[in-house]
């Protein structure tokens, strides 16, 4: 049961991916960056608390 949940939402998430691309591929893009620059904030912020790790614990 859980496994056809699993299914239908990916099925409805890749269904509205392509709905926005095909009808407003300048939206998708827009969404595309955004993705992007979230997952290199978050690479960063890994990146600075490792380095703060790696210092000690210091500033």
């Amino acid at each position: 049961m859980a496994l056809n949940a699993k299914k239908v939402a990916v099925f409805v998430l890749v269904v509205f991916a392509l709905y926005v691309i095909i009808t407003d591929p300048s939206k998708a893009a827009d969404y595309v960056q955004i993705g992007f620059e979230g997952i290199s904030d978050a690479a960063k912020a890994i990146g600075d608390f490792m380095t703060w790790v790696a210092n000690g614990g210091k500033s």
